[in-house]
């Protein structure tokens, strides 16, 4: 969006898009973390399951 867009929105407008933004921000943010999570549990399991076979 450009600044011209939003020059013509409205304050609450605006406080709306920027409370949606924030929210699918932060839903992004744990979502990652929880895949960073499983990937790491995945290479722990594949270290422990190597290294039991030695």
């Amino acid at each position: 969006m450009r600044q011209s867009e939003l020059a013509v929105i409205g304050d609450v407008e605006l406080v709306e898009e920027l409370s949606m933004l924030t929210t699918q921000t932060a839903r992004m943010r744990a979502r990652m973390a929880d895949i960073m999570a499983e990937l790491e549990r995945r290479r722990c399991a594949k270290t422990v399951h190597t290294g039991a076979r030695r």
